[in-house]
Protein backbone atom coordinates (compact mmCIF):
# COMPACT_ATOMS: atom_id res chain seq x y z
CA UNK A 1 0.00 0.00 0.00
CA UNK A 2 1.02 3.61 -0.50
CA UNK A 3 0.00 6.66 1.50
CA UNK A 4 -1.70 9.74 0.12
CA UNK A 5 1.60 11.62 0.45
CA UNK A 6 3.56 8.93 -1.43
CA UNK A 7 1.03 8.74 -4.26
CA UNK A 8 0.76 12.55 -4.50
CA UNK A 9 4.56 12.89 -4.63
CA UNK A 10 4.77 10.23 -7.37
CA UNK A 11 2.04 11.91 -9.45
CA UNK A 12 3.70 15.33 -9.05
CA UNK A 13 7.13 13.98 -10.06
CA UNK A 14 6.05 11.74 -12.94
CA UNK A 15 3.14 13.80 -14.32
CA UNK A 16 4.13 17.45 -13.77
CA UNK A 17 1.74 18.46 -16.55
CA UNK A 18 -1.36 17.33 -14.64
CA UNK A 19 -3.55 19.75 -12.77
CA UNK A 20 -4.99 16.90 -10.70
CA UNK A 21 -4.56 17.20 -6.95
CA UNK A 22 -4.77 14.08 -4.79
CA UNK A 23 -7.27 14.75 -2.00
CA UNK A 24 -7.82 11.27 -0.53
CA UNK A 25 -6.38 7.79 -0.98
CA UNK A 26 -7.32 4.58 0.79
CA UNK A 27 -10.08 2.11 1.53
CA UNK A 28 -9.97 0.93 -2.09
CA UNK A 29 -10.70 4.40 -3.40
CA UNK A 30 -9.43 7.89 -4.10
CA UNK A 31 -10.62 11.45 -4.62
CA UNK A 32 -8.82 13.90 -6.90
CA UNK A 33 -9.70 17.42 -7.99
CA UNK A 34 -8.83 19.36 -11.14
CA UNK A 35 -8.92 23.14 -11.46
CA UNK A 36 -10.75 24.33 -14.57
CA UNK A 37 -9.40 27.16 -16.69
CA UNK A 38 -9.91 28.45 -20.23
CA UNK A 39 -7.72 25.70 -21.71
CA UNK A 40 -10.11 23.01 -20.43
CA UNK A 41 -13.24 24.48 -21.97
CA UNK A 42 -14.89 23.68 -25.26
CA UNK A 43 -17.34 25.87 -27.22
CA UNK A 44 -20.55 26.32 -25.30
CA UNK A 45 -18.81 26.96 -21.98
CA UNK A 46 -18.44 23.43 -20.74
CA UNK A 47 -15.50 21.27 -19.67
CA UNK A 48 -14.18 19.19 -22.55
CA UNK A 49 -14.66 15.44 -22.62
CA UNK A 50 -10.94 14.65 -22.81
CA UNK A 51 -10.37 16.63 -19.61
CA UNK A 52 -13.10 14.68 -17.81
CA UNK A 53 -11.68 11.37 -19.07
CA UNK A 54 -8.18 12.37 -17.99
CA UNK A 55 -9.31 13.30 -14.48
CA UNK A 56 -11.16 9.99 -14.15
CA UNK A 57 -8.11 8.09 -15.38
CA UNK A 58 -5.88 9.78 -12.79
CA UNK A 59 -8.39 9.04 -10.01
CA UNK A 60 -8.43 5.36 -10.94
CA UNK A 61 -4.62 5.21 -11.13
CA UNK A 62 -4.31 6.92 -7.73
CA UNK A 63 -6.79 4.51 -6.13
CA UNK A 64 -4.92 1.48 -7.48
CA UNK A 65 -1.50 2.77 -6.43
CA UNK A 66 -2.92 3.43 -2.98
CA UNK A 67 -3.70 -0.28 -2.71
CA UNK A 68 -0.74 -1.94 -4.48
CA UNK A 69 2.00 0.62 -3.86
CA UNK A 70 3.90 2.64 -6.43
CA UNK A 71 3.95 0.36 -9.48
CA UNK A 72 4.53 2.78 -12.38
CA UNK A 73 3.76 0.36 -15.22
CA UNK A 74 0.21 -0.20 -14.02
CA UNK A 75 -1.64 1.01 -17.13
CA UNK A 76 -5.13 1.71 -18.42
CA UNK A 77 -6.54 -1.04 -20.63
CA UNK A 78 -10.12 0.21 -20.88
CA UNK A 79 -11.96 3.41 -20.01
CA UNK A 80 -15.66 3.95 -20.69
CA UNK A 81 -17.38 7.24 -19.90
CA UNK A 82 -21.01 8.27 -19.80
CA UNK A 83 -21.52 12.03 -19.91
CA UNK A 84 -24.55 12.80 -17.75
CA UNK A 85 -24.88 16.58 -17.61
CA UNK A 86 -22.99 19.78 -18.41
CA UNK A 87 -20.13 20.43 -15.96
CA UNK A 88 -19.78 23.93 -14.57
CA UNK A 89 -17.05 25.86 -16.37
CA UNK A 90 -16.25 27.83 -13.21
CA UNK A 91 -15.92 24.95 -10.71
CA UNK A 92 -13.23 22.37 -10.08
CA UNK A 93 -13.95 18.84 -11.26
CA UNK A 94 -14.07 16.34 -8.39
CA UNK A 95 -13.43 12.67 -9.20
CA UNK A 96 -14.46 10.07 -6.64
CA UNK A 97 -13.14 6.58 -7.42
CA UNK A 98 -14.08 3.26 -5.86
CA UNK A 99 -12.29 0.07 -6.85
CA UNK A 100 -14.74 -2.69 -7.68
CA UNK A 101 -12.17 -5.48 -8.05
CA UNK A 102 -8.48 -5.62 -7.38
CA UNK A 103 -6.85 -8.78 -8.63
CA UNK A 104 -3.25 -9.84 -9.18
CA UNK A 105 -3.10 -8.60 -12.80
CA UNK A 106 -6.26 -6.51 -13.32
CA UNK A 107 -8.09 -3.82 -11.40
CA UNK A 108 -11.57 -2.51 -12.19
CA UNK A 109 -12.99 0.67 -10.75
CA UNK A 110 -15.68 3.25 -11.21
CA UNK A 111 -15.37 7.00 -10.99
CA UNK A 112 -18.11 9.56 -10.45
CA UNK A 113 -17.23 13.05 -11.65
CA UNK A 114 -18.81 16.15 -10.14
CA UNK A 115 -18.62 19.89 -10.51
CA UNK A 116 -17.45 21.03 -7.09
CA UNK A 117 -20.39 21.99 -4.93
CA UNK A 118 -22.97 20.05 -6.95
CA UNK A 119 -24.40 16.74 -5.69
CA UNK A 120 -25.33 15.50 -9.17
CA UNK A 121 -22.60 13.67 -11.13
CA UNK A 122 -21.59 15.12 -14.50
CA UNK A 123 -20.12 11.82 -15.71
CA UNK A 124 -19.73 8.18 -14.74
CA UNK A 125 -16.64 6.20 -15.73
CA UNK A 126 -15.69 2.53 -15.52
CA UNK A 127 -12.08 1.59 -16.14
CA UNK A 128 -9.78 -1.40 -16.13
CA UNK A 129 -6.05 -1.31 -15.44
CA UNK A 130 -3.42 -3.97 -16.09
CA UNK A 131 -1.05 -4.57 -13.20
CA UNK A 132 2.38 -5.90 -14.21
CA UNK A 133 3.32 -9.29 -12.84
CA UNK A 134 6.65 -9.19 -11.00
CA UNK A 135 9.36 -11.05 -12.94
CA UNK A 136 10.02 -13.37 -10.01
CA UNK A 137 6.35 -14.44 -9.81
Amino acid sequence: MATKEEVAAFIAAEFPQTKCIVQEVGNAGATVTHEIGPDELRPGGTVSGPVLMGVADVALYVAILGEIGIVPLTVTTSLTINFLRKPAASQRVVAVCKLMKLGRTLAVGEVSLYSEGSPEPVAHVVGTYAIPVPRDA
